[in-house]
């Protein structure tokens, strides 16, 4: 049971247990020496020498506690956060050996073994970088040949979620909703028409035909679905004057072939590096959710611990009341950006369905969200999605003592935000998009690698929460 405590916490309890032993035994010599005095005049004496040593003992312990903290437990913390971040998250940033001057040779051993990882990590990312030099060619030039293909073409897990979609199929499928990897194909394509002609593929084995409804009933795709031979999954291509081909409108090939895999289990117990994310950020007119108003969205979808390419929602906010001066300087929106923008109602619709597959992620995440609850009603939405906030990400990985605003764990992480997109929704959100891909295989390699596991871990750190907002 103490092993799932903080270094900090069980340190602190062994000092706690320390001044109670002494306490304890102090008291028992007091009590064993009034005893021995046979004087009733003396209980005073010795009860005021009791209290004024279990004082003085809680005192001295407090203070040894204090002096081991900041010198040895806190130390300890930042050495294994720094060598987590350079093992797995590919930081290079070095150690900080000052702060843990108090430890011996443990820095300074640390920093060598960093040195080797570091070494060792960058033999590692020049052989990656020569093999994804050679995939990117390959992916450019299959790209390019389906782009010249006037056939939108999906492929699709057995589960009926997107794996690949071409220029074309981006805008087939941008006519019922956003395209997005690992969405379920339901949101663009009637779920029984589909199934059906599904059915037919797998008992045959053989391509099929088949007219299949949109999502919203208003319109008919002509759709042919193929079989991937011995690989699970299919492909679907989009014929026909039905889907509004727009092939001079492309964009790039979006694909992840592991996707292919589907994994069945409760999101509790479904692995991180598995699950889909949306990472968002708001500009608003000012702090108080309660009262002031949205003036800017921006997100972006995190698959696979990668930030996807293409996949984005950014949009201004028209908030029906002046925005501060004071708000403007900080994020540049201004009242003639925000005429004739869509208003929160509009605008919380359109980041829903973007986001309604996905775990939700933002830094200090109950801010952002307490103004879009407050207008879920009029947006005719309800937010339910599960959510992660990266400050308690950070209290887990770097300990609740460290600063934790996204200024810091960027430069911790090594994440740079140009200072033009500083305090954008869009800029903010593309930094905590980075951080958060650094942060999952640190988690990971601390053993959390269920999403119930970390949603139970940064539950202890709540208390941030409260205080920031």
């Amino acid at each position: 049971m103490l092993s799932r405590l903080s270094l900090r916490l069980r340190i602190f309890l062994f000092f706690c247990l320390l001044a109670l032993g002494g306490i304890a035994v102090t008291g028992g010599a007091l009590w064993l020496g009034y005893s021995r005095a046979g004087q009733p005049g003396l209980t005073d004496a010795f009860i005021f020498s009791g209290l004024l040593s279990s004082f003085a003992m809680l005192g001295l312990c407090a203070g040894v506690w204090l002096l081991f903290d900041e010198n040895v437990a806190k130390p300890i913390e930042r050495l294994a956060a720094g060598m987590r971040a350079r093992a797995h998250a590919g930081v290079n940033k070095e150690l900080d050996t000052h702060g843990a001057r108090y430890l011996g040779d443990l820095a300074a051993a640390a920093e060598g073994l960093a040195g080797q990882l570091g070494d060792s990590a960058l033999s590692a990312a020049e052989a990656i970088a020569r093999e994804t030099e050679h995939l990117e060619a390959e992916k450019s030039r299959l790209a390019a040949l389906l782009t010249d293909i006037p056939i939108a073409t999906v492929m699709a897990s057995p589960a009926h979620q997107i794996v690949l979609y071409d220029g074309q199929a981006a805008a087939v499928l941008a006519q019922e909703a956003p395209p997005r990897l690992n969405a379920p194909l339901s949101d663009y394509l009637d779920q029984t028409g589909l199934e059906a002609a599904y059915g037919r593929l797998v008992r045959s084995g053989l391509e099929v035909q088949a007219e299949v409804k949109s999502a919203s009933g208003s319109q008919v795709f002509d759709l042919r679905l193929k079989p991937l031979g011995g690989a699970p999954g299919y492909i679907i291509l989009f014929e026909g004057s039905h889907a509004g081909l727009a092939p001079d409108d492309s964009r790039p090939l979006v694909y992840d072939f592991a996707l292919l895999d589907t994994e069945h289990a409760e999101l509790d117990n479904r692995k991180l590096s598995r699950l889909s994310y949306v990472v968002f950020d708001t500009e608003t007119t000012g702090l108080l959710p309660h009262k002031d108003e949205i003036v800017q969205i921006g997100a972006l979808r995190v698959v696979r611990n990668r930030i996807i390419e293409g996949e984005q929602f950014e949009t201004l906010v028209d908030p029906g009341t002046p925005i501060p001066a004071a708000s403007t300087k900080v994020h540049g929106v201004s009242d003639a950006m925000v005429q004739g923008a869509p208003d929160i109602g509009e605008a919380a619709r359109g980041f829903h369905r973007f986001a309604s597959d996905a775990v939700i992620v933002a830094h200090n995440a109950p801010f952002d969200m307490a103004f879009l609850r407050r207008h879920a009603k009029r947006a005719g939405v309800s937010w339910e999605q599960p959510i992660l906030d990266t400050v308690l990400l950070s209290a887990v990985l770097f300990g609740a003592s460290q600063s934790h605003t996204l200024d810091a764990l960027c430069e911790r992480l090594e994440v740079t935000i140009p200072p033009a997109l500083r305090h954008t929704a869009m800029g903010d959100a593309q930094a905590t998009a980075e951080v958060f891909c650094k942060m999952l295989p640190m988690l990971e390699a601390r053993g959390l690698t269920t999403f119930g596991a970390v949603l139970e871990e940064t539950r202890k750190h709540g208390r941030l929460i409260e205080d920031m907002n």
